[in-house]
């Protein structure tokens, strides 16, 4: 059984009863643990205990979108506003990097010896301008950084979590073909696996 509202599988029996008629037909008052609805449905056979469940909802169920693993080439500029024009960015010069993950929401971007400094790439809300390449052409995003870490040392590998605030039309339809094609694929991996 799962919650009408978010979906989760994590439900138990309401705190307040439902009508005597209702609870002989097996129809009680049920709660998502985890977004709190209270909704009623038939539970016959009472499996659904009164006390918060237990069970834990898998990490991806945490996400509005799925993210698909990716190996795509991106050119960075950091984006500052004009405080002179309110209506204008300037773009410092590109630097390379690689895309890691993609969803229709965001992206994991990482660079490995950038002209971008520490603190540039560590400043959460810092926006860029980025340019990836998919195999259906490439999509240009404004984004802004939400997380930063950096694997390895001093010398390794900076990852950035950044979300997407700006795409034009045409980029947002290629972008969702492309996510289209890593369903797909994903689905298919998913069915092989199984034999």
């Amino acid at each position: 059984m799962r919650c009408p509202r978010c979906k989760s599988s994590r439900i138990q029996r309401g705190y307040s009863d439902a009508r005597m008629p209702l609870r002989v037909v097996g129809l009680h008052e049920l709660l998502c643990n985890k977004c709190g609805l209270e909704f009623k449905r038939l539970d016959p056979l009472r499996k659904l205990k009164r006390a918060p469940s237990s069970e834990i909802d898998t990490y991806g169920d945490r996400r509005r979108v799925p993210r698909y693993p990716a190996h795509l080439s991106a050119t960075i500029h950091l984006a500052e506003k004009n405080h002179l024009d309110p209506g204008k960015v300037s773009y410092s010069e590109p630097s390379r990097g690689h895309c890691e993950s993609i969803s229709k929401y965001g992206l994991t971007l990482s660079f490995v010896g950038t002209r971008f400094t520490e603190e540039q790439l560590s400043l959460v809300g810092q926006l860029l301008f980025v340019t990836i390449d998919l195999p259906n052409g490439p999509i240009d995003a404004v984004v802004s950084i939400v997380a930063h870490e950096r694997s390895g040392g001093e010398q390794g590998k900076r990852l950035v979590g950044v979300s997407v605030l700006n795409m034009n039309d045409s980029d947002t339809a290629r972008l969702a073909a492309y996510l289209d094609k890593c369903a797909e694929r994903e689905h298919v991996l998913a069915l092989d696996s199984r034999d």
